[in-house]
């Protein structure tokens, strides 16, 4: 392995000190006095040297390592690898590098990795919190560790967070496929107590309230993250092979249920919009795919990662004491998969 190149090397090639070296490379030129000339001089040669600070040592001796920890759900999913992207390059944008890790909704995996970001000394944390992982964010905020909730959090918790506003984006969905003819809207949520899906359900029973149809418990399914697709495969099959269906449309929770249950829909040969009418929480390339246009829910991600990192900074640098939790507002992007009319291009 090829040795680190230290500031001493720096020093000794360009004749000068080493604690001159460490104030050129920490920006630092002007406080000491060093002129023009030679603080180029140091530059041109620890890029020639492929000079690389040591993060963790400067972040000790000066405070901040200009790196945050973005801990998401799954980075495979296409919405939070689109999250993890764009707040990458708002995080470059203030001259900080972020590490990424999925806890894949397990406790345990959460937990080491905010152990592991924070033995790397990171300046802040950005997190998809994991149902029950309440304490492991108590923890932080009595440590004091700059950090953000992002995409859900928990009721009772007072902290930074930035989220979708998951009730009025799921209501005003389920108010199109009212409008649109259905009388039976069904939805398929994922049984957890965090903040994103008990919204969304929440939406979903006040928009049935206030077009005055009477909620049925049949009509919501919950299922575990773990056995999903089972459970999603079941819940259809319990939803549409009875005779006089139980529902007459759907809501999906989130475009992971989607993607599993139109691949059903489709295996069983239920014809989109005319036999179901579907919306999905979320986009997927899957739906491309798919012989009607569905109706999706886009939440606005960019909105998002630029509020967590814009959180996130002004917590790093004690800018702000108060918690703020930002509310993002979605719109419906309508295909055909939401109205039963075959004429129409859009619910």
């Amino acid at each position: 392995m090829q040795k680190r190149v230290s500031l001493k090397d720096i020093a000794e090639k360009v004749g000068v000190s080493t604690a001159l070296v460490s104030y050129v490379l920490n920006g630092k030129e002007k406080e000491a006095r060093v002129g023009e000339a030679a603080a180029k001089k140091i530059k041109k040669v620890a890029a020639e040297m492929n000079y690389q600070p040591n993060l963790i040592a400067r972040g000790l001796k000066f405070g901040k390592t200009h790196t945050i920890g973005l801990i998401v759900a799954d980075i495979s999913n296409p919405f939070f690898a689109m999250l993890a992207r764009i707040i990458e390059l708002e995080a470059q944008k203030r001259g900080y590098t972020v590490l990424f890790g999925s806890s894949d909704e397990q406790l345990e995996k959460s937990q080491n990795l905010i152990n592991t970001f924070l033995n790397r000394q990171v300046d802040g944390l950005i997190i998809t919190p994991v149902a029950g992982s309440q304490s492991q964010i108590e923890v932080l905020q009595d440590k004091g560790v700059p950090f953000v909730l992002m995409d859900r959090g928990f009721s009772e918790t007072e902290t930074n967070m930035v989220v979708t506003d998951n009730h009025d984006a799921m209501y005003n969905a389920v108010q199109l496929l009212i409008r649109n003819g259905y009388k039976k809207p069904g939805i398929i949520a994922y049984d957890t107590t965090l903040t994103h899906m008990t919204d969304r359900i929440a939406g979903y029973k006040d928009a049935l309230k206030d077009s005055g149809i009477r909620f049925n418990a049949k009509w919501l399914v919950k299922v575990p993250y773990g056995n999903y697709k089972e459970d999603v495969t079941a819940a259809l099959d319990r939803f549409l092979d009875v005779k006089g269906s139980v529902v007459d449309s759907l809501v999906f929770a989130t475009n992971s249920i989607s993607v599993q249950s139109l691949k059903v829909i489709h295996a069983r040969g239920i014809k989109v919009p005319q036999d179901l009418g579907v919306i999905s929480f979320d986009e997927s390339d899957v739906f491309d795919f798919f012989y009607a246009p569905i109706t999706y829910i886009k939440q606005n991600l960019q909105a998002i990662s630029e509020n967590a990192v814009q959180l996130l900074m002004q917590s790093i640098d004690a800018r702000s004491k108060k918690y703020t939790k930002v509310t993002v507002p979605s719109i419906i992007i309508k295909g055909k998969s939401s109205n039963r009319s075959k004429t129409s291009g859009g619910g």
